[in-house]
């Protein structure tokens, strides 16, 4: 869903059709690989400020598995259809700064999911979904 080069968040697109299922079924599978690309940028970051990172990206990798349970639950549920999967590799990150692009990109993905998605319950999960990113871009950014 997301493009592997780390670029601003206005880059984020559709999948090709841009239906709400393959948005919805990329954004979960996005999720479930960015657990992994964080989780490996978690045990990589050195120097001034890594405990913070260490612990803000701890704290990340543990929820974006179930927000992505939660997404595909719910909407599955919601539309009464199964959605196809593909697999997509993860994207490598060398560096926070890379990790904060990341979760800018993530930020957009989600915003333009919500933007289409008809179920309102599904647009108040994805909120909770963005407050996870903003929390962790808070910690990022700012806790050194």
């Amino acid at each position: 869903m997301l493009k592997r080069n780390p670029e601003p968040a206005a880059s984020y697109s559709a999948p090709a059709g841009g239906s709400i299922d393959s948005m919805t079924s990329a954004c979960v599978s996005e999720l479930m690989n960015a657990a992994t690309s964080f989780h490996k940028l978690h045990l990589k970051v050195t120097g001034i400020g890594s405990h913070a990172a260490h612990t803000a990206l701890n704290d990340l990798y543990d929820a974006l598995p179930g927000h992505a349970d939660s997404l595909a639950e719910g909407y599955q549920g919601a539309s009464e259809k199964l959605l196809e999967y593909q697999d997509v590799s993860p994207r490598s990150l060398s560096s926070v700064e890379d990790g904060i692009s990341y979760l800018r990109d993530m930020y957009a993905m989600v915003t333009s999911l919500q933007a289409k998605m008809p179920y309102s319950e599904i647009v108040n999960s994805l909120d909770t979904l963005k407050d996870s990113i903003n929390s962790a871009k808070y910690k990022l950014i700012f806790l050194k």
